[in-house]
């Protein structure tokens, strides 16, 4: 794979499949998260097709946006066709995934957070590998179903490859330690000790 970064720190990439592949490899790696060729392929997959906006995103009655997940989830299930309501939790899980392993920074002060996103989308994998299952199709049951049971080591593993460039201010440190209390991420507690912060738990005082 070739790449060049500019003197304005634009990397450019030859081959952006082979790029995400040898960075998702190495951040997998980092994070200590084995999964199989066939799973790793999917996310490298995933990840070339969302580089491009116009596959993440949707075109709306509000404009061009990502409908809310929540939202998502009521079309697939109340899809009419089986085939439907697979391809809806699909994105709902990819989506997820892309969102909450990309941008967990960007949900700062906003109603729904990363672990939601975490929640939905290991969800919507796991409805999808039980689906599956019986079918001629249980390879795909099988990389679903690894999603689902590592979906927050997944998370911690793309969010490896976005804070490669990343310069953390006092307001993304007190954010990563709220992450990590909501997750318990092994990847934000490793970046929170690297950046001379200790994490520990909150006392909830009984009521």
């Amino acid at each position: 794979m070739q790449h060049q970064t500019h003197a304005h720190g634009v990397l450019t990439v030859a081959n952006l499949r082979e790029y995400f592949h040898g960075e998702l490899h190495d951040a997998l790696a980092h994070c200590n998260v084995s999964v199989e060729d066939q799973t790793e392929q999917y996310v490298v997959n995933l990840l070339t097709l969302f580089a491009r906006s116009e596959q993440l995103f949707e075109h709306t009655s509000e404009g061009v946006r990502l409908k809310p997940l929540v939202q998502m989830l009521s079309e697939a299930l109340e899809a009419p066709t089986g085939p439907e309501r697979e391809r809806g939790l699909q994105r709902l899980g990819d989506v997820s995934l892309f969102i909450a392993g990309f941008f967990a920074h960007s949900f700062a002060r906003k109603l729904v957070d990363v672990d939601y996103h975490i929640a939905m989308g290991g969800r919507a994998y796991g409805t999808l590998a039980v689906g599956l299952a019986h079918g001629r199709r249980q390879v795909l049951a099988r990389v679903f179903a690894e999603l689902a049971a590592k979906f927050l080591p997944l998370v911690d593993a793309l969010g490896e490859i976005a804070d490669a460039a990343r310069h953390y201010s006092q307001a993304d440190v007190l954010r990563l330690y709220e992450l990590w209390l909501k997750t318990g991420s092994p990847r934000a507690r490793g970046l929170l000790r690297h950046l001379g912060v200790e994490p520990t738990p909150v006392a909830i005082r009984p009521q």
